[in-house]
């Protein structure tokens, strides 16, 4: 056993992922000799390109799958017209995610005629459903290699495959109980980063996909968790985002179990460290401990994801939710009381089978009474192998759009008078980089997660100015720098 003690807390890292660790460094070392084969035989060092598909979770896993292809050679690129390996990263929480991938699949094709050499791999949710892997054997033989969720630690050893064999290598796992962490990471940021915190969902909600696919709730040891985030605060990282599918309930299969709430005192403690987010929450597992721990923290931001998916009592049963539209509503004057500047954001299903008119009309009182400051609202998508895709009383698409037009208008009207209340107020945030439309401004996030946008030197890049809100834009802010 690897021993790791902090602030009188030990935890323990299991010899089998150190074990596990080093065997994927040697893997490395063998994949590394093949890199430099194919430069010889270009002329230059080959191009990599990983593409993103879905949640935060996979952000971050494409910057392991990065962080490996540049240790062992391949040159980043954003352009997989010019890359010589492009992989993506999928996504399968809804359907137009899929047809997305499939879509894209055809282009890459073209350019591997082109480029015999070329490499295709492909990774994520998608991957692991056996409908996906049966449909890309038969129609798309020219991908190279497909691996799932549960072992992309392995990435380096299946890399070694791949390039000793001329065929489709599949590596798809059921499921997993290791988890391996201490592996390069290519971060897109220097001074922020997603960590990964825990694996996995047992919620089971009526329509989601991601238990299936991400598999039972891993929570990784709070040692390790530690010893990472120290370890990017000396490399300069200042904001952290702890990434989780469901953060609240972190820790519950622990050999020596701790809260969610405990993990964050502990790593508030990290000196260095200004910036602390979370996502996701799930409003059952939401505590009075963590409350407290918000509202009595400096370094957490006054932000909070927490996914309603519908205001309806009915459909939050059919959805396996496990609360009620009175709970949630209780639950959110209990975080607003203790934290009234706290910004509430939400995720919200519009279609779910047997919803009507009136149900949707629920749900716009809940975004009423709630104010969001922003919500995340999607058209319901039918996902085979969950419990909603066999449910008989699917809505028609009439029916779904006039429901969501209604409910995106509330959202929106809400949201622009919500980020209103802050105009010519003075906030800290922290500058992220170039304006994209107007390269003399640059962009900062602030603690609510919103966006304002100032002219100002790109040498404050990853540093915390005070910026006044001059002008609200609905949906983000223009402003300048205060001194």
């Amino acid at each position: 056993m690897v021993i790791r003690k902090r602030n009188d807390m030990t935890q323990y890292a299991s010899a089998n992922d150190v074990k596990e660790s080093a065997l994927q460094k040697e893997y490395m070392k063998k994949a590394a000799s093949y890199v430099t084969g194919l430069e010889a035989q270009l002329g230059r060092k080959p191009l990599c390109c990983v593409t993103t598909f879905g949640c935060q979770m996979n952000a971050r896993d494409s910057e392991k799958l990065l962080g490996i292809l540049t240790q062992i050679g391949y040159v980043p690129t954003d352009c997989e017209e010019e890359a010589d390996f492009v992989i993506y990263n999928t996504c399968t929480v809804r359907d137009n995610a899929n047809q997305r991938v499939y879509g894209r699949l055809g282009f890459l094709n073209s350019l591997k005629k082109k480029k015999p050499h070329m490499r295709i791999a492909l990774c994520g949710c998608m991957m692991q459903e056996h409908a996906v892997i049966e449909k890309i054997k038969n129609s798309y033989r020219f991908v190279d290699l497909i691996f799932g969720t549960h072992n992309i630690y392995k990435f380096a050893q299946l890399l070694v495959t791949m390039f000793e064999n001329h065929e489709m290598i599949i590596d798809i796992w059921e499921k997993t109980d290791q988890i391996v962490e201490d592996l390069p990471v290519s971060r897109k940021y220097p001074y922020k980063s997603g960590i990964n915190i825990m694996f996995g969902c047992n919620n089971f909600c009526s329509y989601c996909i991601v238990p299936y696919v991400r598999g039972r709730e891993r929570s990784r040891e709070p040692g390790d968790i530690l010893g990472e985030i120290e370890r990017l605060v000396d490399d300069g990282v200042v904001e952290v985002m702890l990434l989780g599918q469901n953060v609240n309930s972190y820790g519950r299969n622990l050999p020596q179990p701790m809260t969610f709430a405990q993990l964050l005192r502990e790593v508030e403690q990290i000196e260095g460290l200004r910036r602390i987010r979370f996502m996701t929450s799930h409003p059952k597992d939401l505590s009075d401990e963590l409350i407290e721990v918000m509202q009595q923290s400096d370094k957490i931001c006054r932000h909070l994801h927490l996914p309603v998916q519908a205001g309806s009592n009915r459909i939050l049963q059919a959805m396996n939710r496990r609360y009620t539209k009175e709970q949630y509503l209780s639950l959110v004057d209990k975080i607003k009381t203790a934290m009234p500047d706290i910004a509430i954001t939400t995720d919200i299903i519009v279609g779910f089978p047997g919803e009507t008119l009136a149900d949707v009309e629920e749900t716009i009182d809940v975004v009423r009474k709630v104010q969001y400051d922003n919500a995340f609202t999607f058209i319901y998508s039918k996902r085979t192998g969950t419990p909603a895709a066999a449910m008989t009383n699917q809505v028609p698409d009439e029916l779904v759009k006039e429901g969501f037009d209604k409910l995106l208008k509330v959202v929106q009207d809400t949201a622009r008078e919500r980020a209103a209340l802050l105009q010519g107020k003075v906030m800290e945030a922290l500058v992220e980089g170039v304006n994209e439309q107007d390269a003399s401004y640059l962009t900062g996030r602030l603690t609510n997660n919103m966006l304002v946008h100032f002219p100002a030197e790109q040498r404050l890049i990853g540093q915390f100015v005070n910026v006044s809100l001059d002008v609200c834009h609905g949906f983000y802010y223009t402003g300048h720098v205060v001194c």
